[in-house]
């Protein structure tokens, strides 16, 4: 299941020319003013079929900027892959050490036991 990288254009206007804008109201509160612009902004990304969404700033422009930085954080969530784990062992002289270790701890617990009277 391997997928391909997705790679995001460096400059915002290329990104934007490679993307579906839809604007419309917010919803929630904000009175008057929100019940009259557009400011909310939906980006679809139309090569990767990605969406975002942002209504939480007051201005278009800033949603847009907002919605630009979520796609750009979502890709590199996407592209990430997890580094091949590469196994160890304990060297010889780490297995000695806890050899001696435990037969030290083996003496300890040996010593709080009553003495046997046979």
């Amino acid at each position: 299941m391997s997928r391909e990288k997705i790679i995001l254009p460096e400059l915002d206007d290329d990104l934007l020319a490679e993307c579906e804008i839809q604007t419309f109201r917010s919803s929630g509160s904000g009175g008057q003013h929100v019940n009259v612009t557009d400011s909310a902004v939906r980006l679809i990304h139309l090569p990767t079929g990605l969406v975002v969404v942002s209504q939480s700033q007051r201005r278009q422009y800033l949603n847009k900027q907002e919605c630009l930085s979520k796609l750009r954080q979502l890709v590199d969530k996407l592209n990430y892959r997890k580094p091949k784990r590469i196994p160890t062992k304990p060297s010889k002289s780490v297995k000695r050490g806890n050899a001696e270790k435990k037969i030290k701890h083996s003496q300890k617990k040996s010593l709080r036991k009553p003495p046997r009277l046979d």
